[in-house]
Parts: structure tokens; C-alpha cells; sequence
């Protein structure tokens, strides 16, 4: 891979990894739900008007934008608002590798290599170590939203998977759109009328430029990066870089928000990714199912 290609690739699993302390600030002035749905409002308003709708059934689109966008960012969203560090989150989100795995396993009968299973109790030994620990930077509550948002995120890589090869970046785009209404509904449900009022009448530079990071950091410029590499080099050689996505989470949250990191949380951390490494090394073998998106972890 050429220098550029590499230093492209770091660019995303940067903005991919840092993107979890801005969710915090974002946090800070929008209701939880509220910021979700701004958030896929702008993924799919403008760009749908000049980007393509990829050739994918409306059915997939919605069932993927219903999935990601209230299942795992409703989720995600509403867990870090009070219950989980960024840090954390960064981690304990990339438990949807191995939920990905186990659900093709059962849906498709693939069986599973002793390499995986390896793998996977390395990621139960670091949840185990975060539970261990429940305190002010994670909650039982926190936990275990994240857990279930990373299961949302499986489910949406399985309908990725059953989409076949897809322009990743119109994906999101137009799946984006289908985001918002049960998004809207839980904001009215959780946050509230007079709390989403408030919000937006409150919210600042700081808030806004949350929500543009979001939509344009994450959806155009992560995906639509991404999977201009992916096209140009094997899925093997690009897709290790998306290992550095907690090490960029909690850099930044250690860096911007002062969270502190005891040697608990990173045992939990290596644990963790010794066991994406290992899955990775697997995927290599051809043994672990892989989809355009489980190839990389953004929020």
C-alpha cells in the first residue's frame, strides 16, 4: 500500500476513533436521541440529492437504517449520556465482531474455526474485567446498552452481507433517511417534547459541529474512504488498521477529557484486541465471515 493510501486509511480510523469523545460533547447540549437523529437527517440530507442510490432493495435500505441508526447509535448515544465513558465505549462497541460472527454461524451453518472461539473468549475475558470494575466511568445499565447496540450492529452487518457488493458510501446515504422517523419517535418517547425544544434552542457551535462531524466525518468521509480503499487493496491488507479505532478512543478521551486509564481498563483494552487480532487472523484463513461493513469499526 502506498504512503498515501496508508496515511488515508489512519485519517479514518482516526476520525472514527476520536469521533466517540465528540459524541460526548455533543452529548453535553443535545438530548441523546435528539443528536442520533440529527445525525442521520444529515447523512441523507443534501448528499441523497446528488450521490445514487445504490442497487439494493428499499426493504434492505430500511431494515439497515432502522438497525444501525436507532438500534446501535439510539443505543450507543443514550448510554454515553451518563453511563459509560468514551473510552469504554470505543472498546466495548467492537464486541460487534464477534456477535457477527455467531449470528452468520447460526443463519448460514458456517462453522467456527478453534482460532475464533479463542478469540472470542479473549473479548468475553475483557467485558468480564470492565464488569469487574463498574464504577462512575461505566454502569451495569451502560454496559450493557452497549453490549445490545453492538448486537444491533451485527444485525445490520448481516443485511449488508445478504446486499451483496455495494457502494458502501450510497448505502449509508440512502439507508441514512430511514434513520430518522424511529429515531424522531424515540427522542419524543425518551427525551421528550420540551427537552428536544430546549436542545435545539441551546445548542451551540460546539453541538452542531458534533452533528456535522458526525454525518460528514463518519458517513461521507469514513465510508466513502474506506471503501475507496478497499476497492484498490486486498480487504486483508486495510482492514488492520481499523484495530487502532480503540487506541485512537481512548488517546483522545485520556487527551480531551481527562478520563483516566488504571491498568484495568487497559488489561480490558488489550484483551479486547488480542482478540480481534486473532479473528483477523482467522479472516485471513478464510474461516471467519466478513461483510463490507464488519471489515471496520466507526461510531
Amino acid at each position: 500500500m502506498p504512503a498515501s493510501h496508508l496515511l488515508l486509511a489512519l485519517a479514518v480510523v482516526a476520525v472514527w476513533g476520536t469521533n466517540f469523545v465528540v459524541i460526548k460533547l455533543g452529548l453535553a447540549e443535545l438530548p441523546p436521541f435528539l443528536f442520533a437523529t440529527l445525525r442521520f437527517a444529515l447523512s441523507a440530507f443534501p448528499f441523497l440529492l446528488f450521490i445514487r442510490r445504490p442497487p439494493v432493495a428499499l426493504h434492505r435500505l430500511a431494515l439497515f437504517g432502522v438497525l444501525l441508526g436507532a438500534g446501535e447509535f439510539g443505543l450507543l448515544f443514550y448510554a454515553m449520556r451518563s453511563d459509560i465513558s468514551p473510552a469504554l465505549a470505543s472498546l466495548v462497541i467492537q464486541t460487534q465482531v464477534f456477535f457477527t460472527i455467531a449470528l452468520s454461524a447460526f443463519a448460514h451453518r458456517e462453522r467456527l474455526a478453534p482460532l475464533q472461539f479463542a478469540a472470542l473468549a479473549l473479548a468475553v475475558a475483557g467485558m468480564a474485567v470492565i464488569g469487574w470494575h463498574l464504577e462512575a466511568s461505566v454502569t451495569a445499565l451502560g454496559l450493557a446498552l452497549v453490549l445490545l447496540a453492538a448486537l444491533f450492529w451485527a444485525f445490520a452487518n448481516l443485511v449488508v452481507r445478504s446486499a451483496g457488493k455495494v457502494d458502501m458510501l450510497g448505502f449509508m446515504v440512502w439507508s441514512s433517511i430511514f434513520a430518522v422517523p424511529p429515531l424522531l419517535a424515540l427522542s419524543v418517547a425518551f427525551d421528550g417534547v420540551p427537552a428536544m425544544r430546549a436542545g435545539l434552542a441551546n445548542a451551540g457551535f460546539a453541538a452542531w459541529a458534533a452533528v456535522a462531524w458526525q454525518a460528514i466525518g463518519n458517513t461521507l468521509f469514513g465510508y466513502g474512504a474506506w471503501g475507496w480503499l478497499l476497492a484498490r487493496h486486498p480487504a486483508a491488507t486495510v482492514t488492520p488498521a481499523a484495530l487502532l479505532v480503540p487506541v485512537f478512543g481512548f488517546s483522545a478521551s485520556a487527551w480531551w477529557l481527562d478520563e483516566s486509564l488504571p491498568g484495568w481498563k487497559l488489561g480490558a483494552a488489550a484483551l479486547v484486541c488480542a482478540g480481534l487480532v486473532l479473528n483477523l487472523i482467522a479472516a485471513r484463513r478464510g474461516v471467519a465471515p466478513t461483510s463490507a461493513l464488519d471489515r471496520k469499526s466507526p461510531a
